[in-house]
């Protein structure tokens, strides 16, 4: 069985506190959610809420059109007189989700009206966007509680939309109130009443059950999923779409057009643009997910993959690791020599394993980046890190003026000076010290994240924490700076890279 997946993140995930996309985030989301993440629709909009919203919407559909995606493109539209037919059309738009009242009290509290005069107005849309050439899928707002108190009206509701063209009929559980066991029951019923119409459920997760009422919507029958990128969403957010994936390959074996090796790449992406950054531990996607700690767990990976599962980091463009601290043996410790291309014998493995043991008892943060340095440490040489000293640097900003940066470094004992421009004061530094670089005929790793830490309290002479994620041939890295000066902190990062990349080429030389 094939199932259809929507992707809201444009229109439900924006509904994030704090979060709007422009209008050029949007169609570079729509892009890679349609074409890499092979989505099968993409709700992107709600009618009739700004002009930048519509401006996004236009921006999305000409190119959806050019691209022969325009009937899958979906809009959020309202029974409002044709307003939000006339917003959609004219934004290019080809398909609307209606929404309608799913529960008997939206319906006549909230709307004042009579079932009978709430399924006359949406029929009466449904009609209009029809002679517009628009096709309709319709929202049962409030679903969820319509079938715990009221589910003779939501069966009135259905059975009086029956002949009307209307293509999906689609089941949220607007507040995130259901248990699993409740959505196999509704959607079962559901489908059981209206065999031949087509479901979709939309799963929010107040209660953390998101992915599991997906999977008995799914063993109910239904036809389609809605899903966000991370889980953005309103309040606890949508189901991600990141779990979607795992549970339908490899607990329900359900067909989808979604490719998940672009999987990770897309929600980082997202990340960026969201300003939210990705839990650590959050399923599939989260930084520590593959991730081994315990030196039990790598030395059963070495011998047989013994503590692996179908769940593997490859499917997804990513990898395992294994974490460095209390809990390593000479498992973890070989994996990660492995990885950094360093041979080290049995007595000075031990070494360093007893090392890093004695570090991660006090707490130390370990990372891979970290080991040549222990080595050099725990092997007495004493002289890889230093290579590269930030001897003096000037830093200015002022109104209406690029920011520059002097900076004077030595490099293997050799004293190198250049002064530069750039968008801030960091970034100037970055200019000098990839001008000095160039010139010895080396390049810079690539910066690919920037993160900032401060403790709470709000003290301007607080220290800051500045982690940078750097990339070379290929992998991921981090160094961190600490000081009351954010810049100074990152500047501190910036000189341990620098050291870093020495160290590892004088450890694989020896």
């Amino acid at each position: 069985m094939r199932i259809e997946i929507l992707d809201t993140t444009l229109r439900d995930g924006e509904q994030t506190s704090g979060l709007a996309f422009s209008a050029e985030e949007k169609l570079s989301l729509a892009q890679l959610l349609l074409e890499e993440q092979c989505v099968d629709r993409l709700e992107i909009a709600s009618a009739r809420v700004s002009e930048e919203e519509y401006s996004s919407a236009q921006k999305i559909m000409d190119w959806a059109v050019q691209k022969g995606h325009e009937n899958k493109i979906e809009i959020l539209g309202f029974i409002d007189n044709g307003i939000s037919i006339k917003w959609i059309k004219d934004a290019g738009g080809k398909v609307m989700n209606l929404l309608c009242k799913g529960s008997l009290d939206h319906c006549t509290k909230q709307l004042r009206k009579t079932p009978e005069q709430h399924i006359a107005d949406i029929l009466s849309t449904v009609e209009l966007a029809h002679k517009h050439g628009i096709i309709v899928n319709v929202y049962l707002e409030d679903w969820s509680q319509g079938m715990l108190a009221s589910p003779e009206y939501v069966y009135e509701l259905v059975e009086g939309l029956n002949g009307a063209p209307i293509k999906r009929i689609m089941l949220p559980d607007t507040l995130g109130i259901l248990n699993h066991r409740q959505v196999r029951t509704f959607c079962g019923n559901m489908i059981e009443k209206f065999p031949d119409s087509h479901f979709d459920f939309h799963a929010h997760n107040d209660y953390d059950l998101a992915v599991a009422n997906v999977f008995e919507a799914l063993e109910a029958g239904v036809h389609g999923i809605h899903a966000t990128l991370n889980g953005l969403g309103e309040r606890a957010g949508n189901v991600p779409l990141s779990s979607v994936i795992g549970i339908m390959n490899d607990h329900l074996n359900y067909e989808t057009n979604l490719d998940e090796s672009k999987l990770f790449k897309v929600c980082k992406v997202i990340e960026t643009f969201s300003g939210i950054r990705i839990p650590q531990n959050k399923p599939i996607i989260g930084e520590f997910v593959f991730t081994q700690t315990s030196g039990i767990h790598a030395d059963g990976d070495s011998k047989n993959q013994l503590y692996q599962t179908e769940l593997k980091p490859n499917r997804f463009g990513r990898s395992y690791t294994y974490a460095l601290g209390k809990l390593s043996g000479k498992s973890n410790i070989n994996n990660n020599l492995e990885d950094l291309g360093i041979q080290l014998g049995t007595n000075e493995i031990r070494k360093v394993t007893e090392r890093i043991i004695e570090l991660g008892d006090k707490k130390e943060n370990i990372t891979q980046e970290d080991l040549p340095f222990i080595i050099d440490d725990v092997l007495g040489n004493g002289s890889l890190n230093s290579e590269i000293e930030v001897l003096n640097y000037s830093l200015a900003s002022a109104k209406d003026l690029k920011p520059t940066a002097t900076v004077s470094v030595s490099v293997n004992g050799i004293v190198q000076q250049q002064s530069s421009a750039g968008d801030g004061q960091y970034d100037a530094f970055m200019n000098a010290l990839s001008e000095i670089y160039l010139r010895l005929g080396h390049s810079l790793p690539e910066l690919t994240d920037y993160e900032v830490s401060i403790p709470p309290g709000g003290k301007t002479d607080a220290l800051v924490l500045t982690t940078i994620t750097w990339k070379k041939n290929g992998k991921l890295f981090k160094t961190k700076g600490l000081d009351s000066d954010q810049t100074v902190a990152a500047i501190k990062a910036t000189t341990k890279m620098l050291n870093l990349m020495a160290t590892k080429e004088k450890v694989n030389e020896v």
